[in-house]
């Protein structure tokens, strides 16, 4: 495990300010560098003063036993504080390695005590596209300690872990799904990722593609967001209806009880299109893709972090498109795969 820090510069006086700054750079390169040659990623970063991040991928298969009840205690922790009157059952709650075996852990955490304060856990689901195994992305359940809300989380939560494994994967597009009744996420979902369907954005078109996948998730995969076989699926309006009997059933929300986003539009169309008495949600599936992590980037990364982020990106796309190139016409050394030629060009 690695740890690196992100944040402002110190104040003081300018040669501290450009060391600061060149040590940041220096050790968010390192991050993202680190993060690309793992297999499985398991990092941990300080986002905020006082507070790390911890990005664990497929802990099921990585963990010891006690290091992944440690971590499913924590994941509980946050829970019990979001969700005081009720129990999660499904997913990562379970402790099931096989589900935690699929799943990408984002755990924030105070440095000083280990208290855990949010998480965003992500699963990973093989569904079948044009007959071909596509892997989705779920962006899976967040949820942050009601005391430690208002810290500027939400970048972290909501789209890091997402880029660093679009980074790690060599910058291929990549399919998430997303499946909630609060238009806060809806709003983030449908600002932040490429090609979303259903969305309230005029240009929002469900495909071919959108179809066939949100088939696949639907008949093999509702317990991955705790959605009864009892649920209903609206396949023209990816609406999933009564979705709240599969062991999600605490997260149910009255629309005046679930957080709203800043731009009414994404408001007003949960209101209309979602019947939060019954327990509806929408099923959004798009895509991260460079167009995509762009707006991440532009829009969601603290202005502190911006700098850090396009030099660490920078390496990343120096070490994914040019140094093949180098190691190719090398003929002189063995790089991986590749073996040097042996006299007389033989």
């Amino acid at each position: 495990m690695a740890s690196f820090w992100i944040g402002n510069s110190a104040s003081g006086h300018a040669w501290a300010q450009v060391r600061s700054a060149a040590g940041r750079l220096a050790s968010y390169a390192a991050f993202w560098l680190k993060a690309f040659h793992q297999p499985a990623i398991d990092l941990t970063l300080r986002t905020h003063a006082g507070l790390t991040t911890r990005i664990i991928e497929s802990p099921g298969l990585s963990l010891s036993q006690v290091d992944l009840d440690e971590l499913v205690s924590q994941l509980r922790t946050v829970a019990g504080k979001t969700l005081p009157a009720g129990d999660l059952t499904y997913g990562i709650f379970s402790g099931d390695r096989e589900r935690l075996s699929r799943a990408i852990v984002t755990l924030i955490s105070e440095e000083a005590t280990g208290r855990p304060i949010a998480f965003n856990a992500l699963s990973v689901m093989e569904v079948e596209l044009d007959g071909e195994p596509v892997e989705v992305t779920h962006l899976g359940l967040v949820m942050v300690d009601p005391d430690e809300r208002g810290q500027g989380l939400s970048w972290v939560l909501y789209g890091l872990t997402a880029l660093v494994l679009f980074v790690r994967d060599g910058l291929r597009p990549k399919w998430i799904s997303n499946v909630t009744q609060v238009p806060s996420v809806v709003g983030m979902v449908s600002q932040t990722f490429s090609d979303v369907f259903p969305s309230p954005h005029p240009d929002s078109r469900q495909s071919f593609a959108h179809l066939q996948l949100a088939r696949g998730i639907m008949s093999r995969h509702r317990a991955v967001f705790g959605v009864g076989e009892d649920a209903g699926f609206d396949e023209a309006r990816f609406i999933i209806t009564n979705a709240y009997t599969g062991g999600s059933d605490a997260l149910k929300k009255t629309f005046e009880a679930a957080p709203k986003h800043r731009d009414e539009q994404y408001n007003a169309w949960c209101a209309r299109e979602l019947d939060y008495v019954r327990g509806d949600d929408f099923l959004q599936l798009g895509r991260i893709d460079l167009a995509g992590a762009r707006r991440y980037i532009q829009r969601d990364v603290p202005a502190g972090s911006l700098p850090a982020l396009l030099a660490a990106s920078a390496v990343l796309a120096l070490q994914r498109l040019i140094l093949p190139l180098l190691y190719w016409f090398d003929d002189t050394r063995p790089f991986g795969s590749l073996r040097p030629r042996k006299g007389n060009g033989r």
